[in-house]
């Protein structure tokens, strides 16, 4: 039977070779994949999807909202969007804060 030290001696030289068997598909695989690409002229997007944080092309940046709430005293409007404006904020019941569309 073999010893410790041995075994371990054995399973850093194979840990040597997994590692260098890996580097040598993994550059195989990433030559197959550049000439793939190249070929069917796929973008960065088409690979990965959208990156996080990017806009999507359906909306326009400073898309417009239209008012949903209007104050009656001083005619201020709110979409009903983000933090409450203080005329509205401690009001319980907003319907009689809401536009009515003629």
């Amino acid at each position: 039977m073999a010893t410790y030290a041995e075994l371990r001696q054995q399973l850093a030289e194979l840990e040597e070779q997994a590692a260098l068997a890996r580097a040598n598909e993994a550059a195989d695989v990433l030559a197959d994949i550049k000439a793939k690409v190249e070929e069917f002229g796929f973008s960065e997007e088409d690979i990965f999807g959208r990156r996080p944080g990017a806009r999507r092309r359906g909306a326009p940046a400073g898309h417009h909202v239209a008012p949903k709430y209007q104050d009656p005293k001083t005619g201020a409007t709110w979409t009903g969007r983000g933090r409450a404006p203080r005329w509205i904020a401690d009001a319980k019941n907003r319907d009689r804060f809401l536009i009515r569309k003629a």
